[in-house]
């Protein structure tokens, strides 16, 4: 299927044409006619699988009939500001033949750019939840014209916290304004704000392809004194110039992300204490190769979105199979091929054998030097 078969207007057509986009995913291919269509959807679908296409592109398309600039018509909710940020750069990709305006609002920076660009005339906020209120309480932003809601990662807004304010700002929405709602799961409080919020939605669950397929899995069983020493080696004996490494803590981060760099590899610490000026440099800096190893917690990480990322490590393991897919799926994306590689310590044997029980793709068990 190509996207012209999708019903998709002929600038958003050359945009994404300039992108290189030829044939839409699975999820675009199911959520973009539903979502033109009028319908409230449900998608439970995975990063990397194309989902900000699938509801950037129709809302465009469905906003740009007609416009005024007066009021905020569209709304696209993400729960970290790193996703708000890309998302916001790829909605002024897919819409740049398009006489559509957007502004980006998170927290973490001064309010008087994003005051001054709503007042100047907005159709869509591509927002987190915190800031938004503040400046709907402030009566800087009103949804009372609201046509068209995307709230995305729904499950990751409930794990960072951001669900009580979520409802308050889907309590000022208009009933008759279009929703749509995207989650890689479905715990019990979404699905009780879907059962409130949506009318009838259209459910689209996309199948994410099996890890297995493109992510080669390894673990080294070493002690937790030796890690250190392991990860210098490990990076320096793939030659790896581009890498994701997982740490439990946000001083873990610091202090091997310190490490490294007395090692002589250019490498940062992502997490939340670090100012949105310093993690989106950090962000930019690792896209563009200037950094070798972005050293970043769970949280911070889920802003993360890199299409061609060859290598995940996994510092210390995660507890449980949900975080250890996410982490893994940073990369193998996009068609591409990845290595995720975790270090096992004595005291994270149980969090292995638990990836092993419950089917996570076949993990190759590695022997170094350093392990004992």
């Amino acid at each position: 299927m190509s996207f012209e078969k999708l019903d998709i207007c002929a600038p958003v057509l050359r945009a994404l044409h300039e992108k290189g986009y030829t044939n839409p995913t699975p999820i675009q291919q199911q959520a973009i006619p539903a979502i033109l269509s009028g319908n409230d959807v449900l998608a439970s679908a995975q990063t990397g699988t194309g989902k900000t296409a699938s509801f950037s592109i129709p809302m465009l398309q469905r906003l740009s009939k007609h416009r005024n600039g007066r009021h905020v018509r569209g709304l696209i909710l993400t729960p970290t500001r790193e996703l708000a940020i890309q998302v916001s750069e790829n909605l002024i990709q897919y819409g740049k033949y398009l006489d559509i305006r957007s502004v980006l609002v998170y927290g973490g920076v001064s309010t008087v750019n994003q005051v001054n660009q709503i007042r100047r005339g907005t159709d869509i906020i591509i927002a987190t939840p915190g800031r938004l209120l503040d400046l709907m309480n402030q009566n800087i932003v009103q949804l009372s014209q609201l046509e068209a809601l995307v709230l995305d990662e729904a499950d990751r807004m409930l794990d960072m916290g951001f669900i009580r304010d979520v409802k308050k700002i889907l309590a000022t929405v208009p009933a008759a304004c279009q929703k749509v709602f995207l989650s890689a799961t479905m715990p019990e409080e979404v699905q009780q704000l879907v059962s409130s919020i949506l009318k009838n939605p259209v459910r689209i669950k996309v199948t994410p392809e099996k890890s297995e397929a493109r992510i080669r899995q390894e673990v080294y069983y070493v002690s937790p004194e030796d890690k250190k020493a392991l990860l210098k080696h490990v990076i320096e004996e793939q030659s790896m110039r581009n890498v994701l490494v997982f740490a439990r803590t946000k001083y873990g981060a610091d202090k091997i992300a310190r490490h490294l760099v007395k090692s002589g590899i250019i490498a940062e610490a992502f997490h939340g204490d670090k100012s949105q000026g310093a993690r989106q440099r950090s962000l930019t800096n690792f896209k563009r190769n200037t950094t070798r190893v972005l050293v970043a917690t769970d949280i911070a990480a889920r802003g993360i979105d890199i299409a061609d990322l060859p290598f995940v490590i996994n510092y210390e393991m995660p507890d449980t199979l949900e975080t250890y897919t996410h982490r893994i799926g940073r990369t193998g994306r996009a068609g591409n091929t990845g290595t995720a590689i975790s270090f096992c310590d004595l005291h994270e044997k149980g969090q292995m054998k638990n990836l092993n029980r419950v089917g996570s793709g076949r993990i190759e068990v590695m022997e170094h030097p350093f392990v004992r």
